[in-house]
């Protein structure tokens, strides 16, 4: 199997819905062999999901992540490249190009017109592989880029990286002593940044996406009450967490 398959698969299987679902699973096949361990499945799947889906623990576990790189406000220094990294897409020839990019994808287009309104004289590298899509995230990212009146001589892209790993594998020595920024969710900027450094890249963080806008603010009760998209909040995290601890883990043997 493809090795780069084969990580996936087990990303999708620790979860932690999926996670839940085994225990429900587990739960339902001892209850009328071993009704005591049904009962401790259950409970574990319960006590998962409605922590996974309590906002404060959510916002503090992604908090945690999102608060490692400041947002780019500006600079007055010269930038030569904007590294704006691949996520989702859906191509549909029926819909416009900036509607065929996923959340995370439009975001960080979005921040990369933004940084180049900034910085002009900057080049724009886009990449991300297509996926079961006919055309790459790299292409529809620079064809959003040129709709939104973006020179297309201005754009790079990088078709084929699979993940961010080869992302920075295959944009390092493009960059190679030179100044870029770096444009990714920031739930996704610890992991990407370590990617970039471990190739002698320094990049300048743009995080962008955040789940969390205001944690600080005052809450009324309402915010205590567990919520299906604080759950996809505590996945991503979870994910995140689960990516640093992996690149620390292989820095241990390089």
């Amino acid at each position: 199997m493809d090795l780069f398959l084969l990580k996936k698969i087990i990303t999708v299987l620790i979860m932690p819905i999926n996670i839940v679902l085994l225990l429900l699973i587990f739960a339902l096949f001892l209850h009328g062999r071993n009704p005591k361990k049904s009962i401790k499945s259950l409970s574990a799947a319960i006590f998962i999901l409605l922590i996974s889906a309590f906002p404060p623990f959510s916002d503090t576990v992604m908090t945690a992540i999102e608060n490692d790189y400041p947002a780019y406000v500006s600079s007055n220094d010269s930038i030569d490249y904007i590294v704006v990294l691949g996520c989702r897409h859906t191509n549909n020839s029926n819909l416009p190009v900036t509607s065929q990019l996923g959340t995370c994808s439009l975001q960080r287009m979005v921040e990369a017109l933004r940084l180049y309104q900034l910085h002009p004289e900057a080049r724009i590298i886009t990449s991300g592989y297509g996926g079961h899509n006919p055309v790459s995230n790299a292409e529809t990212v620079k064809q959003s880029l040129i709709l939104l009146g973006v020179p297309a001589q201005k754009i790079i892209t990088e078709n084929f990286p699979k993940d961010t790993e080869e992302e920075a594998e295959l944009i390092a020595p493009r960059v190679q002593g030179t100044k870029i920024i770096l444009v990714t969710n920031a739930d996704h900027m610890p992991r990407a940044m370590n990617y970039f450094q471990a190739q002698g890249i320094y990049p300048i963080a743009a995080p962008t996406g955040y789940w969390v806008k205001n944690p600080d603010s005052s809450k009324s009760w309402a915010y205590y009450v567990p919520d299906s998209k604080k759950l996809q909040q505590s996945t991503i995290a979870w994910y995140e967490s689960l990516g640093l601890l992996v690149q620390w883990f292989k820095s241990l043997f390089n």
